[in-house]
């Protein structure tokens, strides 16, 4: 899923950002062709091309790719799934963690999937609430499992670094699905994964 060394970028998208990246540095008052700047606009480009590269990614395939008939009926819960994102609204990260449990109806997919099934929304222009639903979405509608849960705990650098600049705030979302509905459900989920939250 991830670039390596040898994988290419598109040449024409990245001409294209190139030149308006280096617009931006002219207009920001500095010299997009010093040498300390002359090589950002292809960096800037490439990288902005690898965060993005979710948009080419299909998160039901991925589950599709690693899903086996089990009779297993209890809780499956991943944790502290690394996040890193962009939010839509001023092109700046946000980072976290991500929980995810579902209750299979006969089939469960291999474990690493879910974590690629984050990457896939993760790596957009996004934001956090609706990166949320996505992913439990994807899940449902590839497993049919008879409940599916989804937390997200995130730092946004356009709250700390702009704005109000607020250090240590963490925004935390959720999504429920199915017997997650159940408050018994959903406090068993909560509980297993309380000590990461807070």
């Amino acid at each position: 899923m991830a670039y390596n060394k040898e994988e290419k970028f598109d040449k024409e998208i990245t001409d294209k950002l190139m030149q308006h990246y280096k617009e931006a540095i002219n207009l920001l008052g500095e010299d997009a062709n010093r040498e300390g700047l002359i090589k950002t606009p292809e960096r800037v480009a490439k990288s902005l091309q690898f965060l993005t590269q979710g948009y080419n990614l299909d998160a039901k395939s991925i589950i599709e790719s690693a899903k086996f008939k089990e009779s297993v009926s209890e809780m499956i819960v991943v944790k502290n799934i690394e996040l890193y994102s962009l939010c839509e609204h001023h092109l700046l990260p946000f980072f976290g963690k991500v929980h995810i449990a579902y209750i299979p109806n006969g089939w469960i997919t291999g474990l690493s999937k879910l974590a690629r099934v984050v990457d896939v929304y993760a790596r957009r222009l996004q934001v956090q609430e609706r990166l949320t639903i996505q992913i439990k979405d994807a899940i449902k509608e590839t497993l049919n499992p008879l409940g599916v849960a989804v937390v997200i705990e995130a730092q946004h650098l356009c709250m700390m670094m702009r704005g109000v600049q607020k250090q240590n705030s963490v925004t935390t979302t959720s999504a429920f699905d199915g017997e997650f509905h159940e408050n018994s459900t959903r406090s068993e989920f909560l509980k297993l994964i309380s000590t990461d939250l807070g």
